[in-house]
C-alpha cells in the first residue's frame, strides 16, 4: 500500500512469531519427522507444487477482493473488485472483471499500488515449485495439527533480493499425506521506503481447499495488519476469496501420477479456514 502523500517507514519483517490462528490449530511440536528428512519433505512438496501450478492453469475460478482501511471498527475507505480468471493454451493469466466500483481508499489515506494488485493476483495464493525452491532458505520448525490434517511446518525467507523481483517471507504448513502446502502465513517482500515513494505490504494468511480430491487450491486469504508509515499508522484489512473452481475445455485432461483426475467432488471444508 502507498501512503497517499508518499511518506512512510519500512515495516518490520520479524513476523514468524506472530502467527494468525483460525480453526483448530494444535500446539507446535518441534520433534523431527519420522522416516523422512526435512530435505526430503521439501523436495516432495516442491515437486507437488509444480504439479499443482500446472493443474490450476486448467481451471477457471472467480476471485473477489476487498481491501479496507479502518479507524477502530469503522471502515474509512474501501477497494473492491470481482473478476473471473482463466488461462489460455500458453498458460497466460486472463481476467474478466465483473464488478469494480470506484475505490474510496484515498479517504483512508492510501492507494493501491501496481505491486499490491500484482501480489493479490500472483503472490498471496503462494506457490513454491521445484523451479523456485532454490531461491529460499527453508527451515524446518516442527509438526502441527491443522483441523483434521497433520502438517510439517517450515519457515522460509528469500536468500537474496534480486532486481525488482518480489518474494514471500513467512511460514508454510505442508500436509503429511499429500505433501502439498495447505496454509501460508507471511508477507511479500521487499517493502519500498524511498523518500517520496513508500510502499508497504501487510502480513496475510492463505488457506487452501482440496479440489478434485487431488490438489489443494487457495480459497481464502485474510490480512489484518497495521502498516507503520512515517507520517502515521494505517490499519488495513483484506479479504480475498477464490471460488467456483471448474476445469475448462471439452478436450482438456489433467493427469496426476499417470492417472486422469476424476470429476470434482462436493465442496470440502478448507483446513483451518475461519468462519466468514
Amino acid at each position: 500500500m502507498k501512503l497517499s502523500i508518499w511518506l512512510g517507514l519500512l515495516a518490520c519483517t520479524a513476523l514468524f512469531l506472530s502467527i494468525y490462528v483460525f480453526g483448530q490449530e494444535g500446539p507446535l511440536n518441534s520433534a523431527q519427522p519420522g522416516n523422512i528428512t526435512p530435505e526430503q519433505i521439501i523436495q516432495r512438496f516442491a515437486a507437488k507444487e509444480k504439479e499443482f501450478k500446472e493443474a490450476r492453469e486448467q481451471y477457471t475460478y472467480r476471485q473477489s477482493v476487498t481491501v479496507q482501511t479502518l479507524d477502530g471498527d469503522t471502515v474509512t475507505g474501501e477497494y473492491k473488485e470481482v473478476f473471473d480468471v482463466a488461462y489460455d493454451d500458453k498458460g497466460h493469466h486472463l481476467e474478466n472483471v465483473v464488478f469494480a466500483p470506484q475505490s474510496t481508499l484515498d479517504n483512508g489515506g492510501i492507494s493501491m499500488s501496481p505491486e499490491d494488485l500484482d501480489d493479490i493476483r500472483h503472490r498471496l495464493p503462494f506457490v513454491l515449485t521445484s523451479d523456485e525452491v532454490g531461491e529460499y532458505d527453508i527451515l524446518y520448525v516442527g509438526q502441527q495439527q491443522e483441523d483434521e490434517l497433520h502438517c510439517y511446518v517450515f519457515d522460509m525467507a528469500p536468500k537474496k533480493i534480486e532486481g525488482k523481483k518480489r518474494y514471500f517471507q513467512g511460514r508454510i504448513w505442508v500436509d503429511d499425506h499429500d505433501f502439498q502446502i495447505v496454509k501460508t502465513f507471511g508477507k511479500t517482500v521487499p517493502d519500498f521506503h524511498k523518500k517520496n515513494n513508500e510502499n508497504l505490504f501487510p502480513k496475510f494468511t492463505t488457506w487452501r481447499q482440496l479440489v478434485d480430491d487431488k490438489y489443494w487450491f487457495p480459497t481464502y486469504t485474510k490480512a489484518d495488519d497495521m502498516l507503520h508509515f512515517k507520517l502515521n499508522d494505517v490499519h488495513i484489512r483484506e479479504i480475498i476469496k477464490y471460488e467456483d473452481y471448474k476445469r475448462f475445455g471439452a478436450n482438456t485432461r489433467i493427469t496426476y501420477e499417470g492417472k486422469e483426475i476424476p470429476k470434482p467432488s462436493p465442496d470440502q471444508k478448507p483446513a483451518g479456514q475461519p468462519q466468514k
